[in-house]
């Protein structure tokens, strides 16, 4: 019987080898002294990559099957092809600089120090006052935000600078050295789990110039749509068109086309703070199909940002291309801070008008620093799993009490806003889509269906050692006064992932391997939960297949042969928690299995007891 299994040490020497020969030179300017560091908002109806470096595009990070800007979750649709945030101005010599991040035509260049207090921090209202920063080696303090509260359900804070010069080795002599303006950016990204604003992701900049004043400033950013189907390859049939009233671009996407139907256009707006006065903001925009348009200096780059204050018309045709909408905000004062706000706005609608909307509703509450009734805090969630069944308890704590939170946003002086519990399940995925379960809220009030509160519910009939996901929130009652609907804590980021089944049995004798027969031709997709499915952001490929052998005790290895004798695969089962393991039916080698009857052993590695089975793959 032959049987051969490369040694971890071999595969080992083998990968590093190839990664050695293949992984070609970098060509960025590389920053070896800084944190970089990224997240994913989590809060809203949109996922989007959060950097601490001035982009938005979502290069150099390790997020299984990422997608830029996807809305909705789970849905695989982008909506960005490039994007990154710029700041100009001009020295006391009337020299003009560009600083930027992600453009088409020079590296990244706002970068983080290497402070370990200057990656992403992430703030909910539960967490109270946070003091933002950190002591410096010699004790001094570098608290850029002391006592920090949070707006939206998850805010996202960051700092970064200009000033750490970078080399522009971007694969040739595309840009000439970059002059900084020596200016922090102090970034937050806010995020709502409730409509209207759960369609929106607002970033905040605060603007400091550190070292010289910086005259006749520019805030911009670029943006290149790139709306559809991540998996079929988005086009180039989008266009950009501009809201003058709301100084918003908008990405729109034709319909059909080689990346299929979008679920929602995309919105960009700038957003002045308000302490700027009107007339002192001068508005830009500028695009060309051409995504390599942007000159190759920063004196060149200024003036076409800036581009005298004037707005182009809006593209007519659906043919792609990259746009730069800025706003001129005059001086800036050495040590002042700037704040201009920047916003992704989509509509559940998918229309335009529904993004217009939107943006109304953020133009609207601006003036209140974006703050608007909140939910009560996500209730704590405990889950217990048995076989076919899991029970969720939601009984609130001493820490954390949605039924007790008071919320001075509130025009309407209601002291406990506190209205129920809504409890989600969804087969899919911890992004949905999610089946309401149950609601449970105040009796003997002028809201909802006075059904009273639970703080526990059974689920049961489940499939075992299959993937469920739950997600309990707590919803407030709506604020009449200020016309402002009810508000809910986030599915989505609180979702935890249960598996039901068996509890693990003493010894082998019950290991099966489901199905069995295994065949190709059924698609394990289309059930409920789905058997098999591909990672977010991908299409199913044939190395996502999966069969399961049930039944392990604690400790076991299963080895699996052909009829003939042969080795396949090996799987190394050490868990007192789960009685399973999957396997995708690949060989040790990673090449998928044919057709056939095979051969697997479970040996219990305490008892050394083993059993032999059989199951048939038809493909």
């Amino acid at each position: 019987m032959s049987r051969y299994k490369p040694s971890a040490k071999l595969i080992s020497i083998i990968f590093m080898v190839c990664l050695f020969v293949l992984t070609p030179e970098p060509v960025f300017g590389q920053r070896n002294n800084v944190n970089n560091d990224w997240k994913l908002t989590r809060a809203g109806t949109a996922r989007m990559v959060v950097y601490n470096r001035g982009r938005m595009f979502s290069w150099e990070t390790d997020f299984p099957g990422l997608v830029d800007v996807e809305y909705p979750p789970g849905s695989s649709e982008e909506h960005i092809g490039a994007c990154g945030m710029m700041l100009g101005g001009k020295t006391a010599d009337g020299v003009a600089h560009m600083s930027a991040g992600d453009m088409m035509k020079s590296v990244d260049e706002f970068w983080p120090s290497s402070a370990r207090w200057d990656s992403i921090w992430t703030i909910t209202r539960e967490d109270g006052p946070v003091d933002i920063g950190g002591l410096r080696e010699d004790g001094t303090e570098d608290y850029y935000l002391p006592g920090y509260t949070a707006i939206s359900d998850e805010d996202l804070v960051c700092r970064y600078n200009d000033y750490n010069i970078l080399n522009p080795t971007f694969g040739g002599d595309f840009y000439e050295a970059h002059t900084p303006l020596y200016a922090d950016i102090i970034q937050i990204v806010y995020t709502w789990a409730t409509p209207p604003l759960s369609d929106v992701i607002l970033y905040t900049y605060k603007i400091i110039p550190t070292r010289d004043p910086i005259h006749d400033a520019i805030f911009g950013f670029q943006y290149s749509p790139n709306i559809g189907l991540s998996n079929l390859s988005p086009g180039s049939d989008d266009r950009m068109t501009y809201d003058e009233r709301l100084h918003m671009v908008i990405g729109e996407d034709s319909e059909g086309g080689t990346d299929g139907v979008a679920q929602s256009h995309l919105g960009f707006m700038t957003i002045p703070g308000s302490e700027i006065p009107e007339t002192q903001l001068t508005w830009s925009w500028v695009w060309s199909t051409d995504i390599w348009f942007m000159p190759d200096n920063d004196a060149e780059h200024y003036e076409q940002v800036s581009n005298t204050g004037s707005i182009m018309r809006s593209q007519l045709d659906f043919e792609g291309g990259l746009s730069i909408a800025s706003l001129g905000v005059g001086d800036i004062a050495l040590g002042d801070t700037l704040t201009v706000h920047m916003a992704l706005v989509f509509s559940e609608q998918g229309t335009v008008e529904g993004i217009i909307e939107n943006a109304d509703v953020l133009m609207a509450i601006r003036d209140q620093n974006f703050r608007v009734p909140v939910s009560p805090p996500t209730p704590p969630l405990q889950i217990v799993e048995r076989s076919r069944e899991v029970t969720l308890d939601w009984t609130p704590t001493a820490g954390v009490n949605p039924e007790t939170y008071t919320d001075d946003a509130r025009l309407d002086e209601e002291p406990i806003p506190f209205e129920g519990y809504r409890l989600y399940k969804s087969t899919i995925s911890s992004d949905g889509p999610w089946t309401l379960l149950a609601e449970y809220d105040l009796p003997d009030n002028d809201y909802g269906a006075n059904s009273g509160l639970e703080h526990s519910y059974t689920d049961i009939g489940l499939l075992n050692n299959v993937d469920y996901y739950y997600a309990v929130t707590a919803f407030s009652k709506p604020d009449k006064v200020m016309n402002w609907p009810s508000s809910e804590s986030s599915v989505n980021s609180v979702a935890q992932r249960v598996t039901p089944g068996t509890a693990t049995p003493e010894t082998v004798g019950k290991v099966a391997a489901v199905p069995n027969p295994y065949r190709a031709d059924v698609n394990y997709r289309s059930y409920n939960p789905p058997w098999e499915q591909a990672p977010p952001g991908r299409s199913w490929m044939p190395n996502d297949r999966r069969m399961q052998f049930i039944n392990l005790p604690a400790q076991c290895e299963i080895s699996i042969y052909t009829s003939s004798g042969d080795f396949v695969y090996e799987i190394q089962h050490d868990d007192v928690s789960k009685g399973y393991e999957d396997w995708n039916l690949t060989s040790y080698s990673a090449q998928s299995i044919a057709s056939g009857l095979y051969i697997f052993t479970a040996e219990d590695m305490e008892s050394g007891e083993v059993q032999v089975g059989k199951f048939v793959i038809i493909k």
